[in-house]
Order: structure tokens, then sequence, then C-alpha cells
């Protein structure tokens, strides 16, 4: 059997007739001949869909209907009407039916309205799942760290929301998030959703850099048929899609002029025009924008609105950068490391300690992504359970200027600190690195090198050079 289908009606061969054609169609269905009988029911039955007559002995189809949807507001009902009766078929509809069939029933059309009805429940659960995992761990208890920076971030965020918690959910302020390229700005702002008034609603990301400029206004706002060349048919906007929820436009110093323009009427109206149509919208939604550029600076050199800019700016939060979070890089690491590691199956990875000083002294130009995509690659190509140095896929070249001296072996930092080198022991930790790599293969470390063999051979000599445990 599949679905199940309780049949109120106290027409005996109307419901049998029902229940057997359903039946022969492997649905589930059973009978009550009164809206009591079908409470009492509902209490142990949770059936998918409701099929009930509004003319009952006793207490009505609409009485039922409501009662019955308190107690299961999943369950689909379909109310059957006398023919004509549109009263019955808007009370009916008002008070949460799914839809409705007037009298005589069509078998036929009865089946296509359940399978419909079926689906649509089948799909709020499957939104409902995914709303769920979305919502898991994305409020600020789940931004890990407790570095001094991180500490002031999350407790200028619970005093937002604590707030918010005083305010009209359809008032509350706008935010802007700045930080760096993979500071994770995203989690920030999904924390303030899941956390706040409106962590039931939508929440809805638009990156706007991603979306080329042209199609950027279109994708935001929407539009009708016949638009431009392409608009074949009426298209919702990701605007009206974040209705009821929050708005998370990332990258918003790369919108354009022209539709900077749009956003501030958003900002000031809560309404929208879609392309092509002549008529306004409103729309009841929460604006969180983020960026990694100085929008300040682009408002000086005319790049930027300020009248947009100082809309946008009521409620800033800075991200700080992960080389300023101290102890979090650890605490970082080791939740990736850990992370990664279930997921390619290689428990019981751990950091050397020198492994360790190599992950606290990089300065990170990519942060926290960048440190989450290393270690995928570390845990991916691990063969042991200790992750060395070696192992670290780190960019030092990305990583700008850095005070650290040549003498840690474990060191991956090539720019030149403040105080210079000493160009004999550049040489010697970068042979020592490339050897340690090849586990002391000369043919493969000096291919590394750009060497032949017995020139290597002459520089293990010339630096006095073992390998370890010799």
């Amino acid at each position: 059997m599949g679905n199940t289908v309780l049949i109120v009606e106290d027409d005996e061969i109307l419901a049998d007739n029902i229940r057997t054609y359903l039946e022969r169609n492997r649905w589930e269905a059973h009978v009550c001949e009164s809206a009591e009988e079908a409470l009492e029911k509902l209490e142990t039955l949770h059936p998918d869909v409701m099929l009930t007559d509004q003319t009952l002995p006793g207490m009505t189809g609409i009485e039922l209907l409501g009662r019955a949807l308190a107690l299961d507001p999943q369950l689909k009902a379909i109310m059957m009407t006398g023919d004509g009766n549109v009263q019955c078929a808007v009370d009916a509809m008002k008070a949460g039916a799914y839809d409705y069939l007037t009298k005589p029933v069509v078998l036929a059309e009865l089946k296509l309205l359940i399978e419909k009805a079926i689906g649509a429940q089948q799909m709020e659960k499957t939104l409902s799942f995914y709303q769920a995992r979305e919502a898991q761990d994305a409020g600020v208890s789940g931004l890990l760290g407790n570095s001094p920076p991180m500490q002031a971030m999350k407790a200028m965020m619970r005093q937002l929301l604590d707030a918010e918690t005083r305010m009209a959910s359809d008032d509350l302020p706008v935010v802007l998030i700045n930080g760096d390229t993979g500071t994770g700005k995203e989690l920030v702002a999904r924390a303030l959703h899941f956390d706040g008034a409106r962590k039931a609603g939508p929440f809805v990301e638009v990156n706007c850099a991603s979306i080329p400029s042209h199609l950027l206004e279109a994708e935001l706002f929407g539009h009708e048929k016949g638009a431009f060349t392409d608009a074949k048919d009426r298209r919702v906007g990701l605007v009206e899609a974040a209705d009821g929820g929050t708005l998370f436009l990332d990258e918003i110093g790369e919108i354009d002029f022209t539709l900077q323009a749009k956003l501030l009427k958003l900002l000031e109206e809560r309404t929208i025009r879609r392309l092509g149509s002549v008529k306004e919208r409103k729309v009841n939604l929460r604006i969180i924008s983020a960026t990694n550029r100085d929008l300040e600076q682009m408002v000086r050199e005319g790049k930027f609105r300020s009248d947009l800019y100082f809309r946008l700016r009521i409620i800033t939060i800075k991200v700080p950068p992960l080389r300023a979070r101290g102890d979090d890089i650890l605490l970082l690491a080791r939740h990736f490391l850990a992370q990664h590691s279930r997921r390619y199956g290689k428990s019981g990875l751990s950091f050397t300690a020198e492994a360790e000083a190599v992950l606290r002294g990089y300065s990170w130009p990519g942060n926290v992504r960048e440190l989450r995509n290393m270690l995928e690659q570390t845990v991916l190509l691990a063969t042991g359970k200790l992750v060395s140095p070696a192992q670290l896929a780190i960019c030092p070249g990305l990583s700008g200027d850095c005070d650290r001296t040549f003498h840690d072996s474990h060191s991956f930092c090539m720019s030149v600190p403040a105080s210079g080198v000493n160009l004999p022991d550049v040489e010697r930790e970068a042979v020592l690195k490339v050897l340690d790599r090849t586990d002391w293969n000369v043919t493969k470390s000096a291919r590394l090198l750009g060497l032949t063999r017995d020139m290597l051979r002459y520089r293990i000599e010339k630096l006095g050079l073992q390998r370890p445990g010799n």
C-alpha cells in the first residue's frame, strides 16, 4: 500500500465507492461517518490526505478541518461541497483546506487531486528537512573561535539579536558585514538569520560578484514574460523569494551604479518592480550585505553611492582575519582535520608539534577558506596518522611579508623578513626541505631543485647535511 487517505463521509455508498477506488490505486483508505469519529481516528492514524464532506451529522466539515489541522498542520485536507455551493468552498479554503471538489464526485478528478496534494506535502517535507539541516549549527554559538577579536564580534552579534527581540520583525536594521575574503562573512549572516526573529523564513543568498551585471537585475527582481529577448516565461526574483525571511547580498561592492539606485529604493520603500512590469510589489524582508572592499573609499572615488552606503551601514560587523585570531588557527585546523578525516575515512589524524608551529606562523592570506581547503588536500593525501609540515600544502608566495626567520626547518615562509636573510641559510633550508619531502631521494630532489645529481651531492657535502638517523 502507498499513502494513507482518511474519508469522512456519512453517505455509505459514496464512501465505499471512494474507498474501493483508492485501494485499487494502491492507497490505504479508511472511512469515518462523522467528524467526531474522524478526530478520534486522527489521534493514531496520521493520514497524508483527509477527504471530508461539509454536511456531516454533528460537527460540520469546516469545524473538523480546523481541529484536524491543529492536530497535524502538515495534513492535506480536501473538502467535498454540494454543487454550486461557492461559499462553502471559500470558507473551506480560508480554514486551511488544500483544495475542494464539488459533488457528484468524479473519481478520476479525485485521484489527480489527491496525487497533487501528496506531491505538495512531500515537497513541503523536503523543504522542511533542508531548512532544518541548513539551520543546524548556524547560530552564533556555531561560530568557532575564542580569540579576543572573535569574542568581541560574537558579543556584538548577541547584543544586536537581543535588541531585535524587542523590535517588530518587519523593522529589523540593515546589517553590513565587512571582512577579508574567506573570513566567513556568510556564516555571520546565517547566524544573524537563524538566531533572529526571521529564522522560520527563507535565507536567500546572492553573490553579486558571480552574476554578470546585465543579468543581476533580472535575478534579483524577476521579470515578466517578454521583458527581454529570452524571457519566455514570468519569473519570480530572488528578492521575492526571500519575502518573510532574509536576503543576503554578498560582495555588495561589485554592483553597478544603476542597480545601486534600485537597491536603495528597495531598502527605503520595501517595494520592487519586475522587469517588464508596471506594477510595484511590497516585500517584507531583512537585508544583510557583505563586502571585502572599502566602501567608504569607493564612495570618495565616486564608485559607490553615498546614500546607499549610509543606508547599508546602520549596523556594521567586522569579521577579523585569521592571522589576527591567535589560537583560533589551531582550533579551526583541528576542526577541519577531523571533519575531512570523517569524510575521507581516515580517522585518528593529528598534527605534529612542528606542523602546528607552521600553521600558527603562516599569515593566511586566504583566511579560513584557505585553511579549510588546504587541509582537505592534506587529509586526502595523508599516508600516516601524523601530519608533518611537509604535508601542509601552504602557498608561501601569497603570504606577503613575513617576520619569521629561516632558521626553522619547518617554516614555509619564503618572503623576505624586515631583518633580511642569510643566503647560505636560505640555501641550506631549501635543500633540506626538498630532501625531507622526497625522503632523501637524491634523484627526485635534484629534479625538484633544477639541479643535476652531482650538483646536489656537492651541495649536500658542502652544507654538511646528513639524513636523520644516520
